[in-house]
């Protein structure tokens, strides 16, 4: 079984950090790799998919009308700051974990909490209502897949699969919503069976398991990996196996190619080597990252195994 653990600040404080010329991308720590990647895992809400932003303004309403319902004497807006303050603490991990800190602060006001997966599922009911508009525009054609993905995705994932990397989809939302918004935005054929969500049984699968996964079944070096995330889960994972992780800082709502403050300030915090706000200078993210090609007294890399 596997527990995701919460939020720890990692690293208190980082040297000057850097742009690459005429880009966005800010490295935090220089990544000088021996070898190119072989394996990239991306988280998908706020990675890649835009389908469900905006969810926050249906999970805090929500936590408010059940908190409310405890007699409190808290007001709304009280409510809805500690809603808001741990619902982005746990941000990153499965939405069941915001659940089960909804049902502590349930009894914490003396209250007897539902289950937190009938909450769950509560919440998912509403943010469909909120977001129909959106998958039903992508199911008819009317609302492009490029409207709804963080800018550049697609661009960045056939580069990567033009190297050579192999892409798996790691997401804290439901599988099976995963699976059709990754249809809905044309993305499966880059991920084919390498997509996974969260379960009912949230115990038997988390992204650490994933990418743990990864690397035993391609006997790979954690090296050999890049990571892609908004959530602190992944860019910690990541990094704990030794990857390279990239942290998508995404403003989500204006998609304005600057970094969400608060994105990229908690991601550095566990240790992201480079930041970026999207992926509209995919390539030349890419070209530093496999900048050993260029590199001097450097042996041929070893290629990465067919997938």
């Amino acid at each position: 079984m596997s527990h995701e653990t919460d939020y720890q600040r990692r690293v208190t404080e980082i040297g000057p950090t850097r742009f690459l010329p005429t880009t966005a991308i800010e490295i935090v720590r220089e990544v000088t790799l021996t070898e190119p990647p072989c394996h990239a895992v991306f988280d998908f809400d706020g990675t890649l998919s835009l389908v469900r932003e905006g969810w926050p303004e249906v999970m805090v309403p929500l936590m408010v009308e059940v908190l409310r319902a405890t007699g409190t004497s808290e007001s709304d807006g009280e409510l809805a700051k500690l809603s808001l303050d741990f619902i982005m603490q746990l941000n990153g991990k499965q939405t069941i974990y915001q659940m089960m800190r909804l049902a502590e602060e349930v009894r914490q006001r003396g209250g007897s909490p539902e289950e937190p997966l009938v909450c769950k599922q509560r919440y998912h009911d509403r943010l469909l209502v909120r977001i129909n508009h959106r998958r039903e525009g992508l199911r008819t054609g009317h609302v492009a897949a490029e409207e709804c993905l963080v800018p550049g995705s697609v661009d960045l994932l056939r580069e990567l699969q033009s190297r050579g990397v192999a892409l798996y989809l790691a997401s804290g939302t439901d599988e099976v919503y995963v699976r059709e918004e990754c249809d809905l935005l044309g993305l499966t054929p880059f991920f084919g069976r390498h997509i996974y969500g969260a379960r009912d049984d949230f115990q038997n699968f988390s992204k650490q398991m994933v990418i743990e996964r990864i690397l035993r079944e391609n006997n790979a070096a954690g090296s050999r990996l890049l990571g892609f995330g908004d959530g602190f889960v992944e860019i910690d994972n990541i990094k704990t196996a030794g990857g390279t992780a990239i942290a998508v800082a995404s403003d989500e709502k204006d998609k304005s190619g600057r970094p969400d403050p608060w994105k990229r300030d908690r991601l550095i915090g566990v240790g992201a080597d480079v930041v970026v706000p999207d992926y509209r200078d995919a390539r030349t993210l890419l070209d530093y990252l496999w900048a050993y090609r260029r590199a001097e007294g450097v042996n041929p890399p070893s290629a990465c195994p067919q997938a």
